[in-house]
């Protein structure tokens, strides 16, 4: 009876510990990963010495994190091409069944593009910013989290806080949805003059294909180069064709961590056009305009697919 209870309690925190966990790592399977295990040392520990259950799961997840975060820096270093963080995909449409990680995912702050910056910080800098300015844990708990100073917790979350300001600023869904919509209908009609309108000048595309699939390996920037590759795939691929994007199509409209986006489903070589694998495509927009393009086609960062087919 005890344990059902614990068990019951425990559920009523998931929500909030996927939410840190997700932020922290930037990984769904991380994050996943890292609630179980606080699950697991939790039906362990003396429930005398918890004062506080949420605040006790959330160092508990936080410490998990941290290890995962220093994991994924050295795995980093040998990675091939860009890296992106994990989408969480869900169906325009909510669905009936509860996903909490899918709720979360709709905050402004768990939007793709903010992910993109958290993973430009250093493991310390991440943990400081996303616990204090995210989740108001005090600095003398991240302190030990990190095991370091106050005042250096104070630090790491200041330098954190200068350059996620440097990011783009979050924007409208409708300003979204519409800035996307314009380019991807100048896409299909393959007029040059209006995928040049729908671009911001600084747009860069990313991909992140982990070294096993195709996409390209180095940052997209600038106009003329956006243009060149997105028309030149089109040409090949078909994509983002709008006679094949829908609901059961090749290119389904989705919420890419709660925005409109792609999710093209695997395919197979048909009429003289080359097969192609499961990929995400989010974007970021900017000043009305799409600024980032995310190609995520590592099939180890897909697990946050939703989507039923």
């Amino acid at each position: 009876m005890v344990a059902a209870l614990l068990a019951d309690l425990f559920e009523t925190h998931r929500p909030h510990l996927l939410s840190v966990a997700y932020r922290l790592t930037g990984s769904v399977s991380d994050a996943e990963d890292a609630v179980q295990e606080s699950w697991l040392r939790l039906s362990v520990a003396r429930q005398s010495e918890i004062e506080d259950l949420r605040a006790w799961l959330t160092t508990v997840v936080s410490h998990i994190c941290v290890d995962r975060l220093r994991s994924a820096a050295v795995r980093r270093e040998k990675y091939v091409g860009q890296w992106l963080p994990e989408p969480v995909v869900t169906a325009v449409t909510p669905s009936s069944t509860l996903d909490p990680l899918a709720a979360v995912v709709r905050k402004q702050e768990f939007r793709f593009a903010a992910l993109v910056v958290l993973d430009t910080l250093t493991p310390p800098q991440r943990v400081a910013f996303v616990l204090h300015d995210g989740f108001s844990v005090p600095f003398s708990e991240i302190a030990d989290i990190l095991d370091v100073s106050v005042d250096s917790a104070r630090q790491l979350a200041a330098r954190a806080r200068k350059a996620v300001a440097q990011g783009p600023a979050a924007v409208s869904d409708d300003e979204h949805n519409a800035a996307v919509q314009r380019l991807l209908s100048a896409l299909s009609s393959g007029d040059v003059d209006a995928i040049v309108a729908a671009l911001h000048p600084d747009v860069r595309t990313v991909g992140d294909g982990g070294g096993q699939v195709s996409t390209a390996i180095n940052v997209v920037a600038g106009v003329d180069r956006n243009v060149k590759l997105w028309t030149g795939l089109f040409r090949r691929f078909r994509l983002f064709d709008l006679e094949r994007i829908g609901p059961e199509r090749e290119l389904e409209p989705v919420l890419v961590n709660g925005q409109f986006g792609i999710l093209a489903h695997e395919r197979a070589p048909h009429d003289g056009i080359p097969g192609s694998p499961p990929r995400v495509y989010a974007f970021t927009v900017r000043d009305d305009k799409v600024w980032g393009v995310y190609d995520v086609v590592n099939p180890a960062k897909l697990g946050g697919v939703r989507v039923p087919h």
